[in-house]
């Protein structure tokens, strides 16, 4: 039963292999296309010097803000770990892809979730 679900039409994105403005700009650039935990403008830090820093953020896919959505430029390459469940992730690769050079690294499949791996780069 749907309402036993507590977001179906959400995903969620961690953002790693980045420096922190080009992890901004992604979720800046998602943040225009969906609503989020996160709102445009949040500052990203590096908490560490050496080890890498991993960028969360949950998207509702439900809602199409795409009036304000563009294309956005990126420094370097922008690794992405995407879940959630197979309409929402359909629906957010669309937009990935009218945002970003997409580049599929891997994909995973289950009974209702999907896992995509990709890299994003400036179009």
């Amino acid at each position: 039963m749907d309402g036993e679900r507590l977001h179906p039409e959400s995903v969620s994105v961690e953002l790693s292999g980045c420096g922190k403005e080009d992890a901004r700009t992604v979720f800046d650039a998602l943040c225009a296309c969906f609503s989020s935990d996160r709102h445009a403008g949040d500052v990203t830090r590096e908490y560490h010097e050496v080890r890498p820093t991993v960028w969360l953020g949950t998207f509702d896919v439900a809602e199409d803000l795409r009036g304000e959505c563009g294309p956005a430029r990126l420094g370097a390459s922008v690794d992405a770990d995407v879940q959630g469940g197979y309409w929402a992730i359909d629906r957010f690769r669309t937009t990935l892809d009218s945002l970003f050079t997409v580049h599929d690294l891997s994909t995973a499949s289950g009974d209702q979730e999907r896992e995509l791996h990709v890299r994003l780069e400036s179009r």
